[in-house]
C-alpha cells in the first residue's frame, strides 16, 4: 500500500543519494530511486528497502537526457500518483583533475550538462507536475550542491562553475515557486566520504589532521541525509531559497 507522499532522489544508488533515500524512507516517503545502470547492478541497494517493505520504484535514467527526465516524472506519477519532494542529488566530478589553464571543453560541457542543466530542467518538469496536483500541502525541492559553489579549486574549475550555476538555479526556483507553496532549499556538502572523494583521500586526511576543518573528521553521507530530512519535514515552512553548509565548519573564515 502506497503512502501519501513520494520523494524522487536522483543519483540515489550509492553515496549521499542512497543515504538520503534511506532517511526519507524512514520518514515515511514512497521512494523513487534514480540510477544510470540496470537494477540488477545494485542488489545491496534494493535489499535494504525490500527488507523494510518500503514502497519504492527504480527508474534507470540519465538525467542529462531530455527524454529520460520526462520519463522520471511520468513513471513516478504512474506508480505513486503524486510528487511531494524532489532531491536533485546526481552529480559528477571531472574524469581528470587538470589545472584551469588546461581545462578541456569536453569536460566542461559534461559537467554543466549533468550538474547544472539536468537539475534545472528536471525541476522545471517536476514543478509543473506539483502545481497540477492542486494540494494544500507544502512541497519541497532540494538541491544538493557543494562547498565548491563558493570555494575555488583550480584543478577542477568546471566542477566549481557547474555547482555555482546550480546554486543560481535553486535561487531562481525558490523565487518562482514560493507562491505555488513549493519551497526550495540548497544543501552544500563539504568533504564527504564517498566514491567521488576516494581518489584524493590522502589530501583530505592531511587537511583534517592539520586543523583546516573545525570539525576534524570526514563527513558521512548520513550527515547530509539528516539535513535533507529536516528540510523535507514540517519544521521549515516559512523559509525558502536558503542553503545549509554540511562541511564541518569549513566555510567559516578563520585567522
Amino acid at each position: 500500500m502506497n503512502k501519501e507522499k513520494t520523494a524522487i532522489i536522483t543519483g540515489s544508488t550509492r553515496g549521499i543519494g542512497l543515504a538520503i533515500a534511506k532517511q526519507l524512507a524512514e520518514d515515511g516517503f514512497n521512494i523513487v530511486i534514480i540510477g544510470t545502470r540496470q537494477k540488477e547492478t545494485y542488489p545491496e541497494t534494493f535489499s535494504w528497502f525490500e527488507e523494510r517493505k518500503v514502497p519504492m520504484c527504480y527508474i534507470q535514467a540519465d538525467v542529462s537526457k531530455t527524454e529520460d527526465r520526462e520519463r522520471i516524472v511520468s513513471e513516478t506519477i504512474k506508480t505513486f500518483k503524486s510528487i511531494e519532494v524532489l532531491v536533485n542529488n546526481a552529480g559528477v566530478a571531472p574524469n581528470k583533475r587538470k589545472d584551469l589553464l588546461e581545462m578541456e571543453e569536453e569536460s566542461f560541457d559534461r559537467l554543466i550538462s549533468i550538474n547544472t542543466k539536468a537539475p534545472m530542467f528536471l525541476t522545471q518538469l517536476v514543478a509543473k507536475e506539483m502545481i497540477k496536483q492542486k494540494t494544500t500541502n507544502t512541497r519541497k525541492i532540494i538541491f544538493v550542491t557543494s562547498c565548491s559553489t563558493a570555494i575555488s579549486s583550480i584543478s577542477r574549475g568546471e566542477y566549481c562553475i557547474s555547482k555555482a550555476g546550480e546554486t543560481m538555479v535553486a535561487t531562481l526556483f525558490a523565487d518562482r515557486l514560493a507562491k505555488e507553496n513549493i519551497l526550495v532549499h540548497e544543501v552544500r556538502p563539504g568533504v564527504i566520504n564517498t566514491d567521488m572523494t576516494s581518489t584524493v583521500k590522502e589530501k583530505y586526511d592531511e587537511m583534517f589532521s592539520s586543523g583546516v576543518f573545525p570539525i576534524p573528521r570526514w563527513g558521512e553521507p548520513e550527515d547530509v541525509a539528516g539535513v535533507v530530512s529536516a528540510l523535507c519535514g514540517d519544521k521549515f515552512t516559512y523559509t525558502t531559497g536558503n542553503y545549509i553548509d554540511v562541511d564541518g565548519g569549513f566555510h567559516i573564515p578563520r585567522l
